[in-house]
């Protein structure tokens, strides 16, 4: 088991690098890549990998804020991964960033919704202090976490002017993936209150940016499914669902794809 934590603490090491990498040469690129690797990723963390990540690139005066929110090592289980050198200057913020995601996403997977709340609260307080274009991928894949984490504490609707004012940010900076990620938490925002005729407005003044990736597309499809099918516009909501099964990835997101399918089916019956 310690010989896995240390391949995964090696492999999250790789990442930190292929981020650097592209803050040094202004290629997305390489973050998009490691983005996309997130689902294989979240299976690796852990406590004592997630510490041990933190111990290598944060110096001792930032480390705390972010070990507060990791388990305490159990005795004895400590290695190599937990002991290993640490650093000396800070990282980069895309780093700093993406290591406060990795650990809020652990939260997320354990439960720890009060811990996740205050990462998730202090990560978007790291976010907007940031004004950088090697950010904004990483930073949207944050907005999704943060809005994830509202909707399991019941409390979306408390964060709705933050997304709304980061969404006008993300416009202003042309920061496309930001604002795909924004819209879709928006709409769900609303959709979970079932404030439909506030969801078709913000549909009709957003123009949802072409250049997003399949997935935020799959997902913004899907929305318009339910909010033409609520106004019982059935012939445009069955178009807009048929796109979001087209968009989908074919061979993951399962449960997104059969709920796409049960709407469409009572939208075809209608």
């Amino acid at each position: 088991m310690i010989d896995y934590d240390l391949q995964s603490l090696i492999d999250i090491r790789e990442q930190a690098r292929q981020i650097e990498k592209a803050v040094s040469n202004k290629e997305n690129r390489f973050i998009s890549r490691v983005l996309r690797s997130l689902p294989t990723t979240r299976k690796k963390l852990n406590g004592v990998v997630l510490r041990g990540l933190t111990n290598q690139i944060h110096p001792a005066l930032e480390r705390d804020s972010l070990l507060c929110y990791l388990d305490e090592p159990v005795p004895n289980a400590e290695s190599d991964t937990t002991r290993s050198r640490t650093a000396i200057k800070s990282p980069v913020p895309e780093v700093d960033v993406y290591n406060h995601l990795l650990i809020l996403v652990r939260l997320i997977d354990t439960n720890k919704l009060e811990e996740a709340a205050r990462c998730s609260q202090a990560l978007m307080t790291k976010i907007t202090g940031q004004n950088r274009r090697t950010l904004d991928l990483i930073a949207a894949k944050c907005y999704f976490y943060h809005s994830r984490v509202a909707e399991l504490t019941n409390k979306l609707d408390t964060i709705r002017g933050f997304l709304h004012a980061r969404l006008r940010t993300a416009t202003l900076r042309n920061d496309f993936e930001g604002q795909a990620v924004l819209i879709n938490c928006l709409l769900r925002n609303y959709l979970h209150y079932s404030l439909y005729d506030q969801a078709d407005k913000l549909v009709s003044k957003c123009v949802f940016p072409e250049t997003a990736s399949n997935n935020e597309w799959a997902r913004f499809l899907y929305y318009l499914g339910r909010i033409k099918a609520a106004r019982l516009e059935y012939s445009v909501a069955h178009k807009h669902l048929v796109q979001a099964l087209r968009k989908a990835p074919q061979n993951a997101a399962v449960g997104f794809r059969q709920t796409v399918q049960k709407l469409l089916v009572v939208v075809e019956l209608l």
